[in-house]
């Protein structure tokens, strides 16, 4: 559309008005434009897309983030459309399969047996010989990130090819889930396995808490069981502003991989769902935390505007 035709629209002056502004001020109406166009997100992006950057050369990494708006709007992204890999992140995704499912599959009680038990199991390594509902292994791997509990809800949706399907379904078209616990965190670089991209996790996380891909108790649950993570309070709820809602899906993984899912809800306006996720260096876990901190506090600074 052509410029002088935007700012008809944008604004109630009279066209024979506007056309004599094009012929003699050009310039002039290209600023105007300009400055009409530019909304306060895009200024948030530049801020979060230089904090983005900034880390990625300091750290000697590849970073990428996306923010999602309410209706599935991207607001703003770095790397948004780059593959990286889920790790921990993809049991937000294992547990909405299951809340899908419905109580059929919920309320299934599996035995946890000691082959189940794997490195960072903290919940279920003390239940062993214990039958557990897929629900409450649901609540644990949210909460507690527990690996064999995760793979126990993998295998009650009939496993990693089944998650995939059911992103699918949802219009995911690109997260893949491979693997089980713990090959899935290997994070080869250039190996499609078990990945997905920033733009993708954070428009299906929305699309399964404030969208209609799940039932609105199921996405109440979903949103619940986030909340209540209680292994991330050195990602972005380190610097949360004080009163904003968060429920949220870490992870790491090889290669220096780290990543973090997370519906927000701003007390200045709209929920957004942010995905951040960084691998290519082997940094300790602090130094990664630290970074998606940063970029996250850069993101909320400008949500606070």
């Amino acid at each position: 559309m052509p410029m002088t035709a935007v700012l008809y629209r944008l604004l109630p002056f009279r066209a024979a008005g506007w056309r004599s502004l094009a012929r003699g001020r050009p310039a002039a109406l290209a600023v105007l434009f300009a400055c009409l166009v530019a909304s306060p997100s895009t200024a948030a992006g530049e801020k979060a897309l230089e904090t983005a950057k900034s880390i990625e050369a300091r750290l000697d990494l590849r970073l990428g983030y996306a923010m999602i708006g309410p209706t599935g709007e991207m607001q703003h992204g770095y790397r948004a459309d780059e593959r990286f890999a889920m790790n921990s992140t993809f049991k937000a995704l294992a547990c909405a399969a299951a809340l899908n499912r419905g109580d059929q599959v919920l309320d299934m009680r599996v035995t946890v047996r000691k082959g189940d038990i794997l490195p960072h199991s903290p919940v279920t390594e003390t239940r062993i010989g214990s039958t557990i509902a897929i629900r409450a292994l649901c609540e644990i791997t949210l909460r507690t990130s527990d690996n064999a509990a995760a793979n126990l809800v993998l295998k009650a949706i009939d496993g990693p090819e089944a998650l995939t399907d059911f992103l699918r379904a949802k219009g995911d078209d690109v997260t893949r889930l491979d693997r089980f616990e713990p090959e899935l965190n290997e994070a080869k670089p250039g190996d499609p396995r078990d990945t997905t991209t920033p733009r993708a996790m954070a428009s299906t996380i929305r699309h399964l808490t404030l969208g209609s891909g799940l039932s609105p108790a199921a996405s109440r649950q979903l949103d619940a069981w986030m909340q209540a993570n209680a292994v991330a309070d050195g990602l972005l709820r380190k610097v949360l502003p004080k009163g904003w809602p968060i429920a949220d899906r870490s992870g790491a993984g090889g290669f220096g991989s780290r990543g973090i899912v997370a519906l927000i809800r701003p007390d200045t306006g709209d929920p957004v769902v942010v995905a951040i996720y960084m691998t290519g260096k082997a940094h300790p876990l602090k130094v990664r935390d630290a970074a998606i901190a940063e970029l996250g506090d850069a993101i909320f600074a400008d949500l606070a505007r």
